[in-house]
């Protein structure tokens, strides 16, 4: 288990010790859904398992971390599996090459075919095979139909791995034939520990991980990005003014999330509560219920279109225009 965070670790190790064929990963966002499942994968198929999880040293342990296990099937959109380095199927792939269509933010129905082909399959290296779904809520219905079968009546040596932030969305027959485990949230001293031990300046961390919203992994890519607490801070007076150069370095979808994060604590504070995201100093008068709860909506509805705008720089300048006009409404 070297390599992962210690909340992370102990989770894995927790389960590992448990039997079961199949698994539901499921809580907030930003806790390591992946990360978690991809340990437990990568320990079911290693040739020299222990306790603590997968030996890190194995053929089967190199196979994972070059995405090449032969007994390893990852379901995920084509778009998560880019981003994440795991290689699309020759045929997706070149439908994509080719200009055809664009990469699936849908787990593809196709996918969800040959994996269950893969699951009935001989192992290739004599440890079972495993599949993982991640974010299994991306299955629609006729994808999600696609796997029950395979999920009620499982070959004998294939174990599944699903992992949601949104387990509600997933047809209830999924739900029931998995063992359903809650990711931990980590205690703040074990991320701040972490965080540094990841080359995160130790003065920058809490201020990094309260903008994550207590989510360590999160905190390390603001960090990554470049994003400093004291820039952070800054974010709800720059917006006050309609400073559009404060969320230059965003693309929409990120940009989005800042101003969620804005918007949910001026809510949090009209309702007498403690922001979660920013100090209290660093905020604005919060304005009305009504006004706040309307910009909330309409970055519901961003969010939705936030992957494909039709001209990125026209909506970071349309978005920070309506949050200034929200962050000056009189309660």
């Amino acid at each position: 288990m070297s390599g992962l965070p210690p909340w992370i670790a102990r989770q894995a190790r927790a389960l590992l010790a448990q039997r079961g064929h199949a698994w539901l990963l499921q809580g907030p966002s930003g806790l390591g859904h992946y990360t978690l499942a991809l340990a437990l994968a990568r320990a079911w198929l290693c040739e020299r398992p222990s306790a603590q999880g997968a030996c890190g040293e194995c053929g089967s342990c190199h196979a994972v971390e070059v995405r090449t296990h032969a007994d390893l099937c990852v379901l995920m959109p084509e778009t998560v599996m880019l981003e994440l380095g795991w290689p699309l199927s020759e045929a997706a792939q070149k439908e994509i090459d080719d200009k055809k269509r664009k990469p699936s933010r849908e787990i593809r129905v196709d996918a969800m075919r040959d994996a269950v082909e893969f699951s009935q399959r001989t192992s290739a290296r004599g440890r079972g095979k495993a599949v993982l779904v991640y974010p299994a809520e991306r299955m629609n219905n006729v994808t999600a139909n696609a796997l029950l079968k395979t999920l009620e009546e499982p070959p004998g040596d294939v174990r599944f791995v699903l992992a949601s932030e949104a387990a509600h969305q997933l047809l209830p027959t999924i739900r029931s034939r998995c063992l359903g485990h809650t990711l931990h949230w980590p205690e703040a001293a074990e991320s701040l520990a972490w965080l540094a031990q990841q080359g995160v300046d130790g003065a920058q961390g809490p201020g990094l991980l309260r903008a994550a919203g207590g989510r360590p992994e999160e905190a390390r890519a603001l960090a990554g990005a470049g994003r400093g607490a004291h820039d952070w801070a800054q974010l709800p007076k720059a917006l006050v003014s309609g400073d559009v150069a404060a969320l230059a370095d965003c693309t929409p979808a990120q940009a989005i999330d800042v101003l969620q994060k804005i918007c949910h604590d001026l809510l949090a504070l009209r309702a007498q509560g403690s922001p979660r995201f920013f100090d209290a100093a660093d905020l604005p008068r919060p304005a009305s219920y009504e006004s706040l709860t309307a910009w909330w909506r309409e970055l519901v509805q961003a969010r939705k279109t936030a992957e494909h705008p039709f001209n990125a720089g026209l909506m970071l300048e349309a978005l920070v225009s309506r949050a200034r006009a929200a962050l000056h409404s009189q309660p």
